[in-house]
């Protein structure tokens, strides 16, 4: 699942994470191992933490390995070399989905009220 539907918090735990791109949690601790970019904060019990920044870096190595279909080493390879474009490419695709929903929820709004108004 590409969309990310953030909602402003400051943190998120991992069990947040994975449900929004549909994997399990030891994937994302499995993500965190093999890559350097992706360094949750942990709290005192040791639970993860993870900021805006690393859900965009979740949704990177999910899109790279995911969708893409890069192996381990090309998706690593393409972060060291690519990040910034990457990240650029997923905050535009959340911007127009976020976009799409809006607009989406702004007709059914009007289609409600036009029912409303005829009735």
């Amino acid at each position: 699942m590409e969309e990310t539907k953030t909602t402003g918090k400051f943190y998120y735990s991992i069990g947040e994470v994975a449900d929004m791109f549909g994997v399990n949690t030891s994937m994302i601790r499995y993500w965190e191992k093999e890559f350097d970019v992706l360094r949750p904060r942990k709290n005192k019990k040791g639970n993860r933490l993870f900021t805006e920044r690393d859900v965009r870096y979740v949704h990177v190595i999910y899109h790279l390995l995911k969708v893409k279909g890069y192996t381990l080493a090309g998706a690593k390879l393409a972060l060291k070399e690519k990040f910034s474009d990457y990240e650029e490419r997923i905050i535009m695709l959340e911007t127009l989905e976020n976009t799409r929903n809006f607009l989406l929820d702004l007709d059914k709004t009007l289609a409600e009220k036009g029912k409303a108004i005829k009735a």
